[in-house]
């Protein structure tokens, strides 16, 4: 399958060579289509790899993986082009936090709004599904590397279709099906990113990113 990946940063180099690994091609995005970080990834992850600007890699992509800064997401997916995300399901990973006071940080968006409503209502043709977003990039794409894989991610998005498929490659990186839960609709999306407070702490705390979340009941 095509995908994309819109950013160069250490969320979508791995969600983007995961990808490669299990067969896909992929573009990364960024703004130049020239980008150096995407350039040593495409020398490391072969023929399958390639870069363009972001429009060209919305374009290019069945499915399309927001991994830019959540600060920058929304101009970043104007960027993109709504006709170029027109009927795809983008996989959201963005966080609305705000770094401008140094850390902790805290929320751009909050209470009754999410930032993955933000790019519901930028996209309204698209079908965005929240998920991978409290966890830090290795977990993402390998999630036994903490208790064998006994944790869960969470699933947010307005179209029940687009979050099985989601769901469906999800399980590909090694998410079994019993740990994924699904929220609801793309409002869902609030709890999820107001999640990452307590998460800055628990990094801070730790003094490791390798942990995640388990609902037990």
């Amino acid at each position: 399958m095509k995908t994309a990946v819109l950013g160069t940063g250490m969320v979508g180099q791995a969600i983007a060579t995961k990808l490669i690994q299990l067969g896909h091609e992929v573009k990364m995005g960024s703004r130049s289509g020239h980008n150096e970080k995407a350039t040593a990834w495409i020398s490391n992850n072969g023929p399958a790899a390639s870069q363009g600007t972001f429009a060209e890699a919305a374009s290019f992509g069945e499915i399309v993986f927001n991994c830019t800064k959540g600060e920058i997401a929304l101009e970043v997916l104007k960027q993109a082009g709504n006709e170029n995300l027109k009927g795809k399901i983008l996989i959201d990973i963005s966080n609305p936090l705000d770094f401008s006071k140094g850390m902790p940080p805290t929320l751009l968006i909050v209470n009754d709004n999410s930032l993955g409503e933000e790019i519901q209502k930028l996209l309204p043709d698209t079908h965005v599904v929240k998920t991978l977003n409290t966890l830090t990039a290795n977990l993402m794409v390998n999630p036994q590397l903490v208790n064998n894989g006994d944790h869960d991610i969470f699933l947010s998005g307005n179209s029940t279709e687009a979050k099985e498929k989601v769901s469906a490659l999800l399980q590909t990186f090694g998410w079994g099906a019993d740990h994924l839960i699904d929220l609801g609709d793309i409002s869902t999306a609030r709890g999820t990113e107001q999640i990452l407070p307590v998460w800055v702490r628990l990094y801070a705390a730790m003094g490791t990113p390798m942990f995640q979340f388990k609902i037990v009941k």
